[in-house]
């Protein structure tokens, strides 16, 4: 470096930085000796604010605009250093620019699966990832906090500390919600909202703002999503006796169609199903025939209310309780000469009635054909 150059950037006329990185967050301006000539043009681009540390301790903070480093219009520079001498020597002071611009598409997720209680599958394990976004609001913190004396501080180097207390107060905030984990893909917005304002403290402690934080996906464990899809299978399958029937159907039509080894296994599961049904019968018909095998050599009578055959012996009905009402008759029909089960009110063959007609005047019973009384000589009606 020559004289000229020496004397070049021994004060510093013009101080800006222009980033092209898309993910600094903070830059030291590159001072020499730290001296800064009196009367130097500072320019703070939009999305910027320049801060000017001097004896360790942060002077001023500089938002979007030109000015002239002069104690005209930085009052507190005008109080330190070489500026209480009337600005007769460089002023010394490290820069700082600070990008307030938003830092988007920021990475998150559960590096271990987060345990939940659900209400239909009981203890499961959660895994969840999406993105988020962060801002510088507050420079001075943010140095203070954060970024310290590095000469440059970039995105990767909080994100690890950021991700952390994202994941923990996702797990908490998922917890404290009791959401079904069924329900949960229909609540990733409203989750994304009380996690920015659950954890808003904790950034603006940084000098950061969480502006945005998005969930893409929250998965169960495989065997949890193994049953969610049987599950499903299941509801789209309806009736499992009409199920298996079409798929016993779809094996017979298979094996026919193969002549070889197919067809024996086709052959054996028909017969399968062919020993199965007659077992079934044979089953239902010897229960049948056990249960009527007590009552098969007393004689039957109908019950006048219900029609149910029950023994003449019953007082009640077997199947609806009533009272078996006594005969009045003495075993045939008094109309159609048909015999009668020992105990029948009514006729099982024409339904008449089996009460015997009597005289009107001597009360002497009368033949249902009878036109006078054969005691009396009493018309009858």
């Amino acid at each position: 470096m020559g004289i000229l150059d020496a004397i070049r950037t021994q004060f510093i006329e013009v101080i800006e930085w222009l980033d092209d990185s898309g993910n600094t967050m903070l830059y030291r301006f590159p001072v020499h000796d730290q001296e800064i000539k009196n009367g130097a043009r500072l320019t703070v681009r939009e999305s910027q604010a320049a801060v000017f540390v001097f004896q360790g301790q942060i002077a001023d903070v500089f938002p979007p605009g030109l000015y002239t480093i002069d104690g005209g219009n930085t009052p507190i520079l005008s109080k330190l250093g070489a500026w209480k001498h009337g600005f007769t020597s460089p002023f010394k002071s490290e820069v700082y620019f600070v990008n307030t611009k938003q830092f988007t598409d920021l990475k998150w997720g559960t590096p271990n699966p987060v345990m939940m209680r659900d209400a239909d599958f009981g203890m499961v394990r959660l895994r969840a990832f999406g993105i988020y976004s962060i801002r510088v609001s507050d420079p001075r913190a943010f140095i203070k906090e954060v970024a310290g004396t590095n000469g440059r501080f970039e995105t990767e180097d909080i994100e690890g500390q950021l991700r952390r207390t994202l994941v923990s107060g996702f797990s908490d905030a998922v917890a404290e919600a009791k959401i079904a984990a069924l329900d949960l893909a229909a609540h990733y917005d409203e989750l994304g909202g009380v996690l920015r304002t659950k954890l808003d403290a904790d950034f603006k402690s940084y000098g950061l703002d969480l502006t945005k934080f998005v969930i893409e996906n929250i998965s169960l464990p495989p065997e949890v999503e193994a049953a969610m899809d049987k599950r499903t299978s299941m509801g789209v399958i309806g009736d499992v006796n009409r199920y298996t029937q079409f798929q016993a159907a779809d094996a017979l039509r298979d094996a026919a169609k193969n002549p070889g080894g197919g067809a024996g296994l086709g052959a054996g599961l028909g017969a399968g199903f062919a020993v199965g049904n007659v077992m079934a019968g044979a089953l239902g018909n010897a229960m049948n025939q056990g249960s009527g095998a007590g009552t098969s050599s007393s004689p039957q009578i109908k019950c006048s209310k219900c029609g149910a055959m029950t023994s003449a012996s019953s007082k009640f009905c077997n199947e609806c309780g009533a009272k078996m009402e006594v005969a009045a008759s003495g075993g045939t029909c008094v109309t159609c000469k048909a015999t009668l089960h020992p105990g029948a009110k009514f006729c099982s063959e024409c339904g008449s009635s089996q009460e015997r007609l009597k005289c009107s005047n001597c009360q002497a019973e009368l033949a249902s054909d009878a036109k006078f009384c054969k005691e009396c000589g009493t018309k009858t009606a």
